[in-house]
């Protein structure tokens, strides 16, 4: 029991030191990698060779996909490219195989004591306590490989007949046999959600004598499907391009084990051949020490089948991106929805994103959607004072328009409630994961962003219900000049919306802030000019109190909105709220 817990301890300690390490890495890197993936990603081979770099940096494939994604979301990237990028990224994610095949192989348990004191050390100095989580991470992998190893000999799981009895029992020169074991490998890696913690328990039962290689290389094409599935079902609940790329990545793998199947005796032994494993060897025709010294190669035999399987399954589908783009197209259609009365969210899909680093950029997508939506609002409204002043005509009969505009408005609303309440979810779910200074700051921001969004929603829902009220009210019309001056200050408020949603779905540095500060600036002075003439014309009775009262309440609702504007704009740009 004790060797059991042991056993599965040490598995616990090797996903935590992974989990750890790629997060570090995440933290270190996160945005200068996605600059390099929106640059490097001219063609397939440059887009193969970034995925390969960036999955062997930050040690996750998910996180390589998670951006790969929320390029192709923000137009960055095509499809195709992404496509491209996955299978860089199958290639650098076995780097992982290497590191592991080097702990089952070497007693490296005396080199992490001192890791940990320098781990340890750097966390306390706080400018370098990422690289601190790094080392810690990987002092915990490794610590976790040799506690595995130790634990596998402790075992004694090559003279163990009970386990020698179980495998014999299948027939190695079977297809079938085959197939089971790929079945199992999916269905193992799918049940504990990590391909490196089956591959370690491979390497175990090759190493000591008691899984055929053969087998076990079975269990390693089976962890490249199990992969697949767990972000398939994922992505289930995402959006469009999400599940494409993922039903990329399952293309990817099922294809390549389809082909290896084809090839499977012949390619496992020219592997073995470059690793020096002879696969030939009898157990009993040998001495003990001999075999258990070539079953030791047997964990670099996995590493390099993994890295070889990826390398000649991508050299092989590289060709045909254009063709599988089309097909996951044909299998994947997008959903006939209504955008702008769907407020689902399109860019966040929390079960997708793992990686909290990352996934603050699929926040800001989807911002930029958010404060899309609300100029789309505010082209509503003024639409609506437009219809407003048309239907003073008795005979033009407007009512159903105005009806039906006023009814999207209000949906409009709720849907603004509903995304700022999404959105501030999504992200207060991030901030619970360790995060960098700098995600914390742009995740404040977001945060303010989303309410100050909500908050222009709030001034088009008061503006077209004024309007609304006025319509169906027995008040007087507003005269001409009214009109003109409301028509007016709706045009500066749209101004100050076009460089907002300039500045959310640009680069900051490139944006002149001093713009949506001169715009509201012009705001506020039309807005008092207004005022002050307000008076004069109720004095001279050129309308009456009540309509200046409920056309000021129009003005003041534009001005206010136009503080909003700036709030974001300061919030999107980390400068300090300006007095307005």
């Amino acid at each position: 029991m004790l060797i059991l817990f042991k056993l599965l301890g040490s598995l616990a300690l090797l996903m935590f030191g992974m989990k750890s390490m790629s997060e570090a890495l995440q933290k270190m890197a996160g945005p200068q990698l996605r600059h390099v993936l929106g640059a490097m990603t001219t063609n397939r081979f440059t887009g193969m060779l970034t995925g390969m770099l960036v999955t062997a940096s930050v040690q996750s494939s998910t996180a390589t996909t998670v951006m790969t994604v929320s390029f192709v979301n923000a137009g960055l990237l095509t499809l195709a490219q992404a496509i491209s990028v996955i299978m860089g990224a199958n290639i650098g994610t076995t780097l992982t195989a290497w590191i592991m095949s080097a702990g089952m192989s070497f007693d490296i348990t005396s080199a992490i004591y001192p890791a940990f004191f320098i781990g340890i050390i750097l966390i306390y100095l706080k400018r370098y306590r990422y690289i601190g989580d790094f080392l810690f991470g990987l002092s915990f992998l490794l610590l976790g490989l040799g506690t595995l190893r130790m634990t596998g000999t402790e075992m004694h799981l090559g003279e163990n007949q009970t386990l020698l009895d179980f495998f014999a029992s299948f027939d190695p020169n079977s297809f079938l046999t085959t197939l089971v074991f790929l079945v199992l490998g999916g269905i193992l890696t799918f049940c504990v959600q990590s391909s490196a913690a089956v591959m370690a328990i491979t390497m175990i039962l090759c190493s000591s004598g008691a899984l055929p290689i053969y087998q076990g290389i079975a269990l390693v094409m089976g962890e490249n499907i199990g992969t697949t599935v767990t972000s398939n079902l994922a992505a289930l609940s995402a959006n469009t391009q999400a599940r494409r790329a993922a039903l990329a990545h399952m293309f990817f793998n099922v294809f390549g084990v389809i082909w290896i199947l084809f090839v499977f005796r012949p390619f496992i032994d020219m592997v073995c051949g470059w690793v020096g494993y002879d696969v030939t060897m009898d157990k009993q025709a040998v001495e003990a020490s001999v075999f258990l010294a070539n079953a030791a190669k047997l964990s670099f035999v996995l590493a390099a089948f993994h890295t070889t399987f990826n390398v000649a399954n991508t050299l092989i589908l590289i060709w045909f991106i254009p063709q599988i783009e089309k097909l996951v197209c044909a299998v994947i259609k997008p959903k006939k929805v209504d955008e702008e009365e769907d407020f689902r969210l399109h860019f966040i899909t929390a079960g997708f994103m793992r990686t909290p680093e990352l996934s603050v950029l699929e926040a800001q997508k989807e911002i930029q959607s958010f404060s899309n939506r609300m100029q789309r609002m505010f082209g509503m409204v003024r639409e609506l004072l437009t219809l407003s002043s048309s239907a003073t005509n008795k005979k033009d009969n407007k009512a159903g328009d105005f009806n039906k505009l006023y009814t999207r408005i209000e949906k409009y609303e709720g849907i603004s409630d509903n995304m700022e309440l999404e959105i501030a979810k999504y992200l207060d779910s991030v901030s619970n994961a360790h995060l960098s200074d700098d995600t914390k700051a742009k995740i404040r921001a977001m945060l303010r962003e989303i309410s100050e969004l909500e908050s222009i929603g709030d001034a088009c829902y008061n503006m077209a219900r004024t309007i609304s009220r006025k319509y169906n009210g027995k008040e007087d019309h507003f005269v001409e000049k009214q009109y003109d001056h409301l028509h007016q200050m709706m045009e500066l408020t749209d101004q100050s919306l076009t460089q907002m949603n300039r500045l959310m779905g640009g680069r900051k540095e490139s944006f002149d802030v001093n713009r949506t500060f001169n715009i509201e600036h012009e705001i506020n002075n039309y807005r008092n000019q207004l005022k002050s003439q307000n008076i004069t014309d109720i004095n001279n009775h050129q309308y009456t109190y009540a309509v200046g009262t409920i056309y000021m309440d129009i003005i003041n609702e534009c001005e206010k909105l136009g503080d909003y504007v700036v709030n974001v704009v300061e919030a999107r740009m980390g400068t300090r709220q300006k007095e307005v």
